[in-house]
C-alpha cells in the first residue's frame, strides 16, 4: 500500500518513518536545524503547490528523504489509517 503526498508523489506505507505538522514542529530550533540540514544535503523533495502544511520523513530506495506537502497532517494520518484497515481485509 502507499500514501499519496500531493502532486503525483506517493510513498510506500512501509517506507514512512514519521509524519509531522509543519506549523507546530518548526517552532522548535532542533526541527528547523533538521530541515536546514536536509535541505543542504538535498534530501528534501517539495511536493507542495502552496503553503506547506506537513512534512514526511521516509526511507526511499535506501536513502532518507523529507517530503514537504501542502496536505494536512490529519488528512495524511487518516489516509494511513484507511490503508491499514484495507490491508487487514
Amino acid at each position: 500500500m502507499f500514501l499519496h503526498l500531493g502532486n503525483d508523489y506517493i510513498v510506500f506505507y512501509k517506507d514512512i518513518i514519521a509524519v509531522f505538522d509543519f506549523e507546530t514542529t518548526t517552532v522548535s530550533k532542533i526541527t528547523r536545524e533538521f530541515l536546514k540540514e536536509a535541505q543542504d544535503e538535498e534530501f528534501i523533495i517539495n511536493v507542495s503547490d502552496g503553503l506547506p502544511r506537513s512534512f514526511i520523513v521516509a526511507e526511499v530506495k535506501g536513502m532518507s528523504r523529507v517530503f514537504i506537502s501542502n496536505i494536512a497532517t490529519a488528512t495524511l494520518l487518516k489516509r494511513l489509517e484507511n490503508e491499514e484497515i484495507l490491508s487487514e481485509i
